[in-house]
């Protein structure tokens, strides 16, 4: 028997908005409000509005959390200073990824208290597999996903638009972190992270404000060309940035040095880890013999790669697409994938993909395809 959809504290107000709406990771998401090109487009140029309410919240509290998190995922989170936030991974114990995930350092009370965002389709399963290896720790894990909505203002024009709602000291918020401040008269933890590759800022809120802090951001935007936007440009955003995708280039059958991400594993840390073992060995595999590389396609005819599709030269299958989409900044179909090494490097010659049994010229690229002007 399949289960009703979850919906989110601003459900009504996307379906007022006309939005496409789809099932995305158990919850109704707004897909698109009108064009998926004219909301890409306006977060790369002014900004855009996004309701990202389906991500899944832990907090982490107690005397020994931060040990606790540093034994429970690759990252060294004893190191992360209040207020910021730290991208890491949680992995199975053969080193597999489970989910990559932002853990931010709250406010001190009486014991240090993190906020682990999960990506939606994996939420219980992180929340599951935490709470298992929280035994031996003073530690709480907590299921907060009912206590947060989530917004997000992306764009190069969002320091402007969150400006105008909030005296929160923005331009002292670094890159990846956050702090507590009062947006619209309505109280959020403001973070500086995102997932487009622009500037921006997530907004964590109880979800009775959400839909006050919605209406207040549309307005304040207004002036600046904001419009709401759905998964759909979220996801040609990030491909664009060439930040990964759980399910598409993060799996349980790749470690973070697969994923060409083994920065994030940090092994100088003090005490065991979870994976330590596979991980060490899967470092000195990367460093010898790379089975394959993460790598940007650009197509040089029209044609869509999709996830799954091969990655062939001289008619021999060399790779697969994880994610491909039209580019609206680049004005070209792209794609990433993971290419046999000796096919991998930028400028490669021959190689195709296999859409429909035509193979298709693709360029090998470095990733991201776009990098915002600092």
């Amino acid at each position: 028997m399949s289960t009703a959809p979850r919906l989110t504290a601003l459900d009504a107000l996307h379906r007022s908005l006309g939005a496409t709406m789809t099932d995305f990771a158990g919850w109704d998401m707004p897909l698109r409000y009108a064009s998926e090109r004219d909301e890409h487009n306006a977060v790369r140029t002014r900004a855009g509005l996004f309701d990202l309410s389906h991500m899944g919240e832990i907090t982490v509290t107690g005397p020994q959390a931060a040990a606790f998190l540093s034994y429970a995922l690759v990252g060294n989170i004893a190191t992360v200073g209040v207020g910021r936030a730290r991208y890491t991974m949680i992995v199975e114990a053969d080193g597999g990824i489970l989910d990559d995930l932002i853990v931010y350092r709250l406010a001190e009370t009486e014991a240090p208290e993190y906020l682990v965002v999960a990506n939606a389709g994996n939420a219980q399963l992180v929340l599951d597999t935490l709470t298992e290896r929280a035994g031996d720790f003073d530690a709480e894990v907590r299921d907060d996903r009912d206590a947060y909505a989530l917004l997000a203002v992306q764009g190069p024009d969002s320091p402007a638009v969150l400006k105008s709602v909030t005296d929160a000291d923005l331009d002292g918020l670094k890159y990846y972190a956050g702090l507590p401040g009062t947006v619209a008269g309505v109280p959020a933890l403001i973070a500086r992270t995102g997932y487009t590759g622009e500037d921006g800022f997530e907004l964590f809120v109880d979800p009775a404000h959400a839909e006050q802090l919605w209406k207040a951001l549309t307005e304040a935007g207004a002036p600046y060309g904001l419009i709401p936007c759905g998964l759909s440009c979220r996801d040609t955003l990030r491909l664009e940035a060439g930040m990964p995708l759980y399910g598409h280039e993060l799996t349980t059958a790749l470690t973070p040095f697969d994923a060409g991400l083994g920065r994030v594993v940090k092994f100088e840390k003090e005490g065991d880890f979870v994976g330590r073992e596979a991980l060490t060995a899967a470092a000195e595999r990367a460093e010898t013999a790379p089975p394959r590389k993460l790598v940007g396609l650009v197509a040089e005819g029209r044609r869509v790669p999709r996830a799954g599709f091969s990655v062939v030269v001289d008619g021999q299958v060399v790779g697969e697409v994880t994610s491909g989409a039209p580019s609206p900044t680049l004005g070209k179909p792209i794609a990433m994938a993971y290419v046999d090494a000796a096919h991998a490097e930028p400028g490669t010659e021959g190689v195709g993909v296999d859409i429909r049994g035509t193979h298709e010229p693709y360029e090998v690229v470095a990733l991201p395809f776009y990098k915002r002007r600092k």
